[in-house]
């Protein structure tokens, strides 16, 4: 049995049957739609989502794992004796490791670790599974975090988008300011850089965009094995395909994974992103 419990939140875009195979434990984000107020994935799910978005008048914005969420788990995990890993959502792009770190604070005779991905979607979903393999393996928590950090530095992932109009909304737009003046007439191409979003490059069509997406992935994964590959999309899942399908020619990884962006993700990227994001050398 794992000494050590896995926790991640709900931007970390695993497929259910990864989360079940290696027992995740996943704190829902929050999303707030006039006066309601959802949990992530929980009880509002992606169709749903977009399915409403298409004809909302008023746009959803989102908040991050309230601390409650984060002690009703923490306290779950340690009645079972368990130690916990929480491998959690950028800090420049959410508030979710502030509200981990408040509950941590009231219990320091615990062992309670709290890890900045530094990235989001299935790039932070690759790091949780490396870490989660691990702690099945009878790891302990410092060497599932030391596992974790071996991943952040090898894991990346680069989306393109149909608008920045979500983003900048948002506030969560960074570095891709600057493509903000013809943001109407191109089509981006983004990146997380150092915890937060960052352009690199625009095209000006959607077939480019998506070709130059597999050609990034390439340049940055080249030599390199294994490779694990994973594709993301919001509501595109006919495209998000043929782009796996293509970059797998091309690139012939070693491990694939398919998933949907959760709403809050949604949210601020908006309807038609896709991306690839990766995992080398693990």
């Amino acid at each position: 049995m794992s000494l050590v419990s896995i926790v991640t939140d709900s931007t970390a875009s695993i497929p259910e049957e990864l989360i079940k195979e290696y027992d995740i434990s996943l704190v829902p984000q929050v999303l707030i739609w006039g006066e309601e107020t959802f949990e992530d994935g929980v009880d509002i799910q992606p169709k749903e989502f977009y399915d409403r978005l298409a004809v909302a008048e008023e746009m959803p914005t989102t908040s991050q794992v309230t601390p409650k969420s984060f002690q009703k788990i923490f306290d779950e995990l340690l009645a079972k004796d368990k130690e916990i890993l929480a491998i959690l959502i950028s800090q420049p792009l959410s508030g979710t490791i502030a509200s981990a770190l408040q509950v941590q604070e009231t219990m320091p005779e615990k062992k309670i670790e709290i890890f900045d991905s530094q990235s989001v979607s299935l790039a932070l979903g690759f790091q949780v599974l490396a870490a989660a393999k691990a702690a099945k393996e009878g790891a302990s928590v410092e060497e599932c975090r030391q596992m974790a950090e071996k991943a952040r530095d090898r894991t990346g992932v680069v989306f393109a988008v149909d608008t920045l109009e979500f983003l900048h909304r948002g506030g969560r737009i960074g570095g891709a300011k600057r493509l903000m003046g013809t943001a109407l007439r191109i089509k981006p191409i983004l990146e997380i850089v150092d915890g937060k979003i960052d352009a690199v490059e625009s095209v000006r069509t959607r077939k480019k965009s998506l070709n130059r997406v597999i050609e990034i992935i390439h340049e940055r994964t080249k030599g390199k094995s294994p490779l694990r590959l994973g594709a993301l999309h919001a509501n595109s899942p006919d495209v998000a395909q043929m782009l796996l399908d293509v970059a797998c020619t091309k690139l012939n990884p070693d491990e694939k994974i398919f998933t949907e962006i959760s709403p809050v993700l949604g949210t601020h990227a908006g309807p038609g992103t896709v991306g690839l994001a990766y995992m080398v050398e693990m």
